[in-house]
């Protein structure tokens, strides 16, 4: 059978990396495993070299290869410390680069493209070095060592950090492309030395439309096993990480503790969890309810179960990441309540299209005012919920991202 040109463009394989795949529950696990489900509809061989750890559980062990979600997946061999101490979360991500980098030298081929997500922090700069045959894609999820110096953490400072950033601005450099989630970061990338603007691309995450849908109320399970029938529910929903905001969240469920028909829902985990159980428990909040993480196939109930959703980014942290949660939300069919920056990433997309309002950090009074105001608005909020799901579908829905990586795919292979 002779190749159509367009099949003769495509690259003979392809080579994600990053340390977590399905079936890990992880944001960019997630993203990862939605992308390569799509791509190989459109007829890509796909490899991820990942781990065989899980996020949430570094003790659990996935099998060393298998075939799921449309790619042949290679779990290379790491240490199982997890996210309880620094010396282990560095154990780790240093066996996983070592273990990662040896693997994509092996399977590497001419015509094979190699695509480095963030996970771990230095990646990409450790597997470039393995790239001997075709393109490498850098797809960058947060910038490192900016987001670690935003966030305090001393190694990202000084000599330390200069090294680093150098090495990354090198990598960057040499890169055949370079893929941000959001405008902001794509700016700060095209300023760095040696990157070539045209190799720098705008691809937002995603959440999956088929299967992540608006659910009403009247038919959502969870509404009543979560104790939430006849409540107005501001649901957070999903990682509560070191760049997120939750300070001006809680002092507005203290200034509406008296309304009892407002409930505050967090279902996740994180590093921030913990504090925001305790600070609920000091002030005997009995407006603010705990879940876990909800298994992929439950999400369209969990994140239809609430009226309003809360998305958080502090904004030092602006151009360095992107809070992926707002897909979900949207695709929800709910409206977006964001404390943030207000001509950040979230805050323009609310400001454009009117699906939800932003708060400044810190002023809880005007967030307390904002919820209390759309829960006195049913039909604003279905108004908002509608649009933000057009939008969703619009640009964020996975066959659009998908059409977009097979676009650049191509073009580079």
């Amino acid at each position: 059978m002779v190749e159509t040109p367009a099949e003769a463009a495509r690259p003979q394989r392809l080579i994600f990396v990053n340390r977590f795949f399905a079936p890990d529950l992880s944001a960019t696990s997630q993203i990862l495993t939605d992308l390569c489900r799509a791509l190989a509809l459109r007829g890509f061989e796909q490899h991820v070299v990942t781990s065989r750890l899980r996020y949430e559980s570094a003790g659990a062990q996935l099998s060393a290869e298998e075939d799921r979600d449309g790619a042949h997946v290679h779990r290379v061999a790491t240490t199982g410390f997890g996210r309880g101490s620094m010396p282990g979360r560095a154990a780790d991500y240093a066996s996983f680069l070592w273990s990662a980098r040896r693997e994509v030298s092996r399977l590497a081929r001419p015509r094979s493209i190699v695509i480095a997500k963030t996970d771990p922090p230095m990646l990409q700069s450790w597997i470039a070095g393995a790239v001997k045959h075709g393109p490498f894609v850098c797809w960058v999820q947060d910038l490192f060592p900016e987001v670690a110096e935003a966030a305090g953490i001393r190694l990202a400072r000084g000599i330390p950090g200069r090294a680093i950033r150098a090495l990354r601005d090198r990598t960057f450099a040499g890169a055949d492309a370079i893929v941000a989630v959001g405008d902001l970061m794509a700016e700060r990338i095209r300023a760095m030395p040696g990157v070539r603007s045209h190799r720098v691309h705008v691809i937002p995450n995603w959440a999956d439309g088929a299967q992540l849908r608006p659910v009403e109320h009247s038919s959502n399970p969870l509404r009543s096993s979560w104790g939430l029938d006849g409540k107005f529910v501001v649901g957070y929903s999903g990682n509560l990480g070191r760049v997120h905001e939750f300070e001006t969240t809680l002092r507005a469920a203290q200034l509406l503790r008296s309304n009892a028909a407002i409930r505050f829902h967090f279902v996740g985990a994180g590093h921030y969890m913990r504090y925001v159980q305790r600070e609920v428990e000091k002030a005997r909040l009995t407006n603010v309810s705990f879940a876990p993480y909800q298994p992929r196939e439950s999400l369209s109930l969990s994140l239809s179960a609430v009226d309003l959703h809360l998305c958080t980014l502090d904004p030092k942290f602006e151009g360095l990441v992107v809070p992926s949660k707002l897909y979900g939300i949207m695709a929800a069919g709910r409206p977006v309540l964001f404390v943030g920056a207000a001509n950040g990433e979230v805050g323009r997309v609310l400001g454009r299209h009117a699906i939800g309002f932003t708060v400044a950090p810190g002023d809880a009074t005007a967030l307390a005012g904002a919820i209390e105001s759309i829960a006195g608005d049913a039909e604003q909020a279905r108004t908002m919920g509608a649009s933000a799901r057009a939008l969703f579908e619009a640009e964020y829905d996975l066959p659009v991202a998908a059409a977009r990586w097979e676009r650049l795919l191509t073009a580079i292979g």
